[in-house]
């Protein structure tokens, strides 16, 4: 079974009266998830709120997403269907 997995590169916080985040990564994460495309790299991430600012004021966290293979988890009870009458 496939899953999203977020990988956790950095964080931001939005610049006060306008819709924009500023955001900080660290490079070496970053580039784990760079991929080329027609002879060009780019990257593909995304930028979401926090519930609540971290201790150094941030409220924005920046993330990778991969689609990765993991094991089926065997001990879900699987849900029995009512006897037809």
């Amino acid at each position: 079974m496939k899953e999203y997995s977020k990988h956790f590169v950095g964080k931001g916080t939005q610049v006060p009266n306008l819709p924009i985040i500023k955001a900080t990564v660290k490079v070496t994460e970053f580039m784990k998830h760079v991929h080329v495309f027609e002879g060009d790299l780019y990257c593909t991430f995304e930028v979401a709120k926090l519930q609540e600012p971290d201790k150094f004021g941030r409220d924005h966290t920046v993330y990778c997403t991969t689609l990765e293979e993991v094991p089926e988890d065997n001990t879900k009870k699987t849900v029995k269907k009512p006897a037809k009458k």
